[in-house]
């Protein structure tokens, strides 16, 4: 489903403002708070002229609600004046496959940060591969060196900011400059910070993209994805959600524009708890590192500071190395830090990972057995118990 900017203007008004206002029109509403959930497929026309015409705000339902056009309003203004129209997916690995899809065709280089999301790369190494697109990784820690890796052929580059699991911080405005002048698109993976924390079509990106499953619906019960994109690549992408069949849900639509409502105050408190939480196991002796951006110590924390305005509570740490079983016994033994994929919602999260098998243009050595943590809602006092807990057995096992 897609939504451009002629549908409506984005708003002045401050971002915690903007998440509680946009999209909301409580006149067409009957006066209700909330926009109401319309599950529909057929639109029916009043005149055949209208019929023939394809007349009215509405045509299908795969093409657009007034529950779709609620959310998306609401997104456009909180990307910013960049921001040409927004199209939403029923997952952030969705959002993904069709940004590239729309943007690539046989024949075409594609450039891709090597440390991004797994399942991009798989898509790209995968489906891409057969369907005649090149794919080739690069450091994102490259920045204008990028130059170098162009080819006449070179259609986008794909960043994401900070890196999936590792979280380096790339410098998107170098790259963008660098991707334009050779006339390609640069796409962004904004799950991390959300255009609350970084506005990236203001910095040179054409197409930002979000697993909204993550923070925007932040109580772990949708899957949903963003295509958020510029006056340049807009037509490429609506055309490809179009011809696609692109859509979601409308009851996970509705579950999406509740949770951005909350945004502002949630992701406030996700950054406070991580920073305190990051700040915390960098002083524990069984900690080697703390990947947070946030964080002084962080080497991309200049970038960081420089291109957001906040942090998400997303993080890895570097144990001490360690048999498996010590970590293992580390993870039974924590209660609340619940053990599964995804992230961004109120509960926090522990997975142990290792992107070193597949990565291609860097090495991950980072000295021990490596966690992602999410940072949720619970006393920080309660989650750092739950770790000392988890410690004690990582040191006994």
């Amino acid at each position: 489903m897609s939504f451009s900017k002629e549908d409506g203007p984005t708003s002045p008004l401050k971002a915690e403002t903007t998440l509680v206002t946009a999209g909301r029109d409580t006149k067409a509403q009957k006066g209700f708070v909330n926009p109401p959930v319309v599950h529909g497929s057929t639109v029916l026309y009043p005149t055949a002229e209208d019929l023939h015409a394809h007349r009215g705000e509405f045509q299908y339902g795969r093409r657009g609600t007034p529950t779709t056009k609620a959310l998306q309003e609401a997104l456009m203004a909180l990307e910013g004046p960049q921001c040409a129209g927004v199209g939403i997916a029923p997952s952030g690995l969705a959002a993904i496959t069709t940004t590239l899809l729309a943007v690539l065709k046989a024949g075409d280089h594609l450039l891709v940060c090597d440390n991004a999301y797994r399942p991009t790369r798989n898509f790209c190494n995968g489906l891409l591969a057969r369907y005649g697109v090149e794919t080739t990784y690069f450091d994102s820690q490259i920045g204008t060196g990028v130059g170098a890796l162009f080819r006449p052929n070179t259609r986008a580059v794909l960043v994401e900011a900070p890196g999936s699991q590792s979280l380096e911080m790339p410098d998107i405005p170098a790259i963008a400059a660098v991707a334009h002048a050779h006339g390609a698109l640069v796409i962004d993976d904004n799950t991390w910070a959300t255009p609350l924390y970084h506005r990236s079509l203001e910095q040179g990106v054409d197409i930002s993209m979000q697993a909204a499953t993550k923070y925007i619906g932040g109580h772990s019960d949708i899957m949903f994805g963003t295509i958020s994109a510029n006056a340049r690549a807009w037509p490429q992408i609506a055309e490809a959600i179009h011809l696609l069949g692109v859509c979601a849900g409308p009851d996970d639509v509705f579950l999406a524009l509740r949770g951005l409502r909350t945004l502002s105050v949630r992701l406030a408190q996700h950054h406070r708890s991580g920073l305190e939480m990051a700040q915390w196991l960098a002083a524990r002796p069984e900690v080697v590192n703390v990947f947070a951006p946030s964080p002084g110590s962080h080497p991309g924390h200049a970038i960081w500071k420089r291109d957001f305005t906040g942090a998400s509570g997303l993080f890895s740490i570097v144990l001490q190395p360690k048999p498996q079983a010590a970590v293992d016994a580390l993870l039974d033994t924590v209660r609340l830090f619940g053990m599964g994929y995804s992230w961004g919602g109120f509960e926090s999260l522990v997975i142990p990972f290792d992107c070193g098998p597949y990565r291609t243009a860097t090495t991950w050595a980072p000295g021990g057995p490596a966690l992602r943590l999410h940072i949720g809602l619970e006393n920080v006092e309660d989650l750092k118990s739950d770790l000392a807990r988890g410690f004690a057995a990582f040191n006994a096992a």
